[in-house]
């Protein structure tokens, strides 16, 4: 979106439209939605412009819940916005620290100033890109305590200010098209001036899940965080906002519920030993914080093979930091052979799980020419450094 379409969009005739458009419908015909609206005598930029948003509110209601229906949004700004529920965690770190003004410094279009607001923070938000921070001002209308700045991160005054919250830009948008930046250094506003905040106040760094975990300062809390078994961020804190004694966490958020492990420092992995009964895949959470070792020994499980992300034991247990399957037989791990298997056992509907493994797959699954009316697990990895195929069932 450019300023011209905003501006036209922010117009009592954009936001009336907006509105008044019935909920998105992917289903729909785009062509005759759009052929209503423009013989209403909508001109065409902004009939596009809101059937833009409306596919966007749809999308953000993932994020937002019933808040998406009354927000903006850019492609770019939703990607990277956070969850309305993990960003109420972020506010109430500083809230629980007793810090009353924040700075959310490269706000998007508002999500986590949304949250602060909400728990009554009063929040200073600060956007570089024009078009965002507008977008950002609207979402945030209803809240007094909130002022929005269109200026970048490093220029805002911050005298006064308890805490700061910084959400780096890791995307860029060229011709429309939003591609994510792979090297921190690219990051806006940098890492070196956002972990450097840490020396005057309380701050909270949100990171891709995937981050180097080499740029993340050794006195820093880092906890990794998954939503529904999406593993969604890294949030890097410093100061009152970090924990005591914590290091490391993974928090797995399922529904209405969050289960936590935390630890000092990485965590050793647990002994490697032989395939047992059960195999477990921990969270992406417990892996990114590498705690693996962690969560095995807890439950009396061990590694099924050096350096990759199993764990076994021989009797089952539930745990919210990770998947659970029960291994019913050892198939060939030989391709021609591993078909014949599955084949006998009128398998045609498979999915494929593999860890330690160089195989696509999607391509193996078409190379097993699979036929029949069951369905079934594989596990494709090691035990104890050799390949194993895994028939599995889930529990």
């Amino acid at each position: 979106m450019d300023r011209s379409e905003l501006v036209e969009l922010l117009s009592p005739e954009g936001l009336r439209l907006l509105d008044a458009l019935p909920e998105w419908d992917s289903k729909a015909d785009i062509v005759r939605t759009v052929a209503h609206l423009r013989g209403q005598g909508h001109p065409a930029g902004l009939v596009a412009t809101v059937l833009t948003q409306s596919k966007l509110r749809a999308k953000a209601r993932a994020k937002f819940g019933e808040f998406a229906s009354r927000m903006l949004f850019t492609e770019a700004g939703l990607e990277q916005a956070t969850r309305l529920k993990v960003a109420a965690l972020h506010a109430g770190r500083f809230s629980r620290a007793g810090i009353e003004h924040v700075a959310d410094l490269g706000c998007g279009i508002g999500g986590d100033a949304l949250a602060m607001a909400a728990m009554d923070l009063e929040v200073t938000a600060a956007e570089a890109d024009e078009v965002t921070a507008a977008i950002a001002a609207y979402n945030l209308t209803p809240f007094p305590r909130v002022r929005v700045l269109h200026a970048r991160a490093e220029d805002v005054a911050l005298g006064g200010i308890g805490g700061a919250w910084l959400d780096p830009a890791r995307r860029t948008t060229t011709g429309g098209m939003t591609k994510r930046l792979s090297d921190a250094a690219d990051y806006s506003p940098g890492l070196d001036f956002a972990f450097g905040l840490a020396e005057r106040m309380a701050v909270g760094v949100k990171l891709g899940p995937g981050t180097d975990r080499d740029v993340i300062p050794s006195d820093a809390e880092a906890q990794w965080i998954s939503v529904d078994g999406d593993l969604v961020e890294l949030g890097v804190w410093f100061g009152v906002v970090a924990r005591p004694g914590i290091r490391r966490a993974a928090l797995v958020i399922r529904g209405d519920a969050a289960h936590e492990l935390t630890a000092g420092a990485d965590s050793e992995d647990a002994p490697v030993g032989p395939l047992g009964d059960y195999l477990y895949e921990p969270d992406g959470s417990v892996i990114r914080a590498r705690l693996i070792g962690a969560f095995a020994r807890a439950n009396g499980a061990w590694m099924a093979s050096k350096g990759i992300a199993y764990v076994t034991a021989d009797t089952a247990f539930e745990s919210p930091f990770a998947r659970g399957f029960r291994v019913l037989e050892r198939l060939p791990t030989d391709e021609r052979q591993l078909r014949q298997a599955l084949a006998a056992r009128r398998i045609g509907t498979l999915e494929i799980k593999k860890r330690g493994v160089d195989i696509d797959p999607a391509v193996l699954r078409t190379r097993l020419k699979l036929r029949g009316e069951e369905s079934a697990t594989i596990v494709l990895t090691r035990e104890e450094g050799r390949h194993v195929s895994l028939l599995v069932e889930r529990i």
